[in-house]
């Protein structure tokens, strides 16, 4: 069901020439900065269009900023989620990392800064974008156009460095 509900996104979301596949985000629970700065600087210049279809949260976010806005949009199922970014201390335990944190705020667009420093800023707590308030920022999906093919990105916890600002306050 959930495959068939992809593909249903994907088969109706862009247009894209058959030389190209179309970046699909889907329950994307983030990671390392740096892991997911690579991923979206390659799916920049590579030119692939991108669609939130589900969550995507902490480090996942930083799509926003990295790929064009005109080469990405979001279905009526995106929900984007923000926290501060954070890393282990020589404990292990978590702490919030105030220059990952404004590494992050700096990769995000003006709308998408001002969105979140009308919340508070980024904290530890994460705050959720959806609906029209992601409507206003990300451009809703088409839905009459194809695609050749999808690849995905993310779902993936990665572990290894313990001291690599991460956006996510997921398992190590």
């Amino acid at each position: 069901m959930r495959a068939r509900l992809i593909a249903a996104v994907v088969s109706t979301v862009l247009t894209v020439t058959s030389a190209s596949a179309t970046e699909i985000i889907s329950d994307d629970v983030g990671g390392k900065m740096q892991d997911y700065t690579t991923h979206f600087r390659q799916v920049r210049d590579s030119g692939e269009p991108v669609v939130i279809a589900g969550t995507c949260v902490s480090a996942c976010t930083m799509v926003l900023g990295l790929v064009p806005s005109d080469r990405i949009c979001a279905t009526h199922n995106a929900v984007l989620g923000f926290h501060a970014a954070w890393m282990f201390d020589d404990s292990g335990k978590r702490v919030v990392s105030a220059s990952g944190t404004q590494d992050l705020m700096q990769t995000y667009p003006a709308s998408v800064r001002a969105w979140i420093a009308r919340r508070g800023g980024l904290t530890p707590k994460m705050m959720y974008l959806r609906g029209r308030d992601l409507a206003a920022i990300v451009a809703p999906c088409s839905r009459t156009a194809s695609v050749s093919r999808a690849k995905r990105f993310g779902g993936v916890h990665q572990v290894g460095d313990t001291n690599t600002p991460r956006a996510s306050f997921g398992r190590r």
